[in-house]
């Protein structure tokens, strides 16, 4: 792999008077399409798991990080690395920074190093703070008071191309409807391969793919997705069900080493065959971001959980992420329903094939004796 780039020096901006028009400029810079974070903490805590739920939050994100972590500690500070590395984000401007302890300071350094963003942070003080001035002393930083410098850091160099549009902000409150989540919950059995395994693409030998969803319709799915998960490996399972209409069973089966970024394909094991085998799928260009943030997820907590996506344990936060971004698969007409209106059943589709598969297939001849 080639040498990583050198970091941009942090940039530190003094705001002497505590001038709101720096607060306004900062702000408006804030453009998650076009790579740009302007993070203004939360004045009600001093954690370092706080700073990062403001981050989360800043990215469009629910700032508290939802799952099973068995290690007992949300890794927020590495779900904010995935999520910036994948959608990418460039730039991130951090306002009340003389308010940053150094554990946070250093927290935000570290962010740097993992991703590769040009970091600026406001000072609005006549002076560096002691515990800033003690952090940034093992970065490579520069200073300045001039508002129209600072604004070329929040904005970074102009660029020629358009910038990336801003997601939809409509109404989410209506369900979307999706076929491929019909065998989220089927109970077969993949495991992962333990022996190294390049799969075939996917023959679709067994059963009918997928529709690819409409480009409108993906466009929703990925803006509900990301608004409703900070996690990346749920809210990138619920995207991989979507384009491979598989099992939780079989996504689980998925690890690092089989999401290939270059080639946009993502490979899941059946070595029993219970569906259609080992198999490699094409990853649709929407829920791309979605495998590089779990990817990214995957490698920097990588002594916690070793799958790429969710893990057959996570159902039930798996289901509630589906839910919260209202998406599910095709419902039970109302005199079939087994509870109430408003609930989600997921297993409709599952209880219509046991119910083919108890019909009688033929009538029991009488005995003749």
């Amino acid at each position: 792999m080639p040498p990583a780039p050198p970091l941009p020096p942090v940039t530190v901006v003094i705001d002497r008077h505590d001038d709101v028009i720096h607060t306004h400029t900062a702000l408006a810079a804030h453009h998650p399409p076009s790579g740009r974070i302007t993070l203004h903490p939360g004045p009600g805590t001093t954690s370092e798991t706080g700073l990062a739920h403001d981050l989360l939050a800043a990215l469009g994100k629910p700032p508290l990080l939802t799952g099973r972590f068995p290690a007992g500690r949300q890794p927020a500070w590495e779900a904010a690395a995935a999520w910036m590395t994948a959608l990418p984000v460039t730039r991130l401007t951090v306002l009340r920074a003389h308010r940053l302890t150094t554990h946070r300071t250093m927290r935000l350094l570290q962010l740097q190093t993992l991703t590769g963003i040009h970091l600026t942070l406001v000072c609005h003080r006549p002076h560096l703070p002691a515990a800033l001035h003690q952090a940034l002393q093992t970065a490579d930083y520069s200073l300045t008071t001039d508002l129209d410098a600072a604004r070329r850091h929040y904005h970074g160099t102009p660029v020629t191309e358009p910038p990336l549009a801003d997601e939809p902000a409509g109404p989410t409150g209506r369900w979307l409807t999706l076929p491929a989540l019909e065998r989220l919950i089927s109970y077969d059995s993949p495991r992962p391969c333990t022996d190294p395994c390049t799969p075939p693409p996917i023959a679709w030998r067994h059963r009918p793919p997928p529709v690819p969803l409409t480009a409108h319709t993906a466009q929703q799915v990925a803006h509900r997705l990301h608004a409703a998960t900070a996690h990346p490996r749920l809210a990138a399972a619920v995207a991989a069900a979507l384009f491979t209409g598989t099992s939780l069973q079989q996504l689980a089966t998925a690890r690092s080493r089989d999401y290939d970024d270059a080639a946009a394909t993502l490979a899941l094991h059946d070595r029993a065959r219970y569906t259609d085998g080992c198999a490699t799928h094409p990853v649709p260009p929407w829920a791309s971001v979605f495998l590089r943030a779990a990817a990214c997820f995957t490698r920097l907590v990588s002594g916690e959980d070793q799958e790429l996506l969710a893990a057959p344990a996570d159902r039930a936060h798996l289901l509630r992420v589906a839910e919260t971004a209202r998406l599910r698969p095709p419902q039970p007409p109302a005199a079939r329903r087994q509870g109430p209106a408003d609930r989600v059943e997921w297993d409709w589709c599952e209880r219509q094939e046991a119910e083919r598969y108890e019909a009688p297939t033929s009538r029991v001849r009488p005995s003749r004796h």
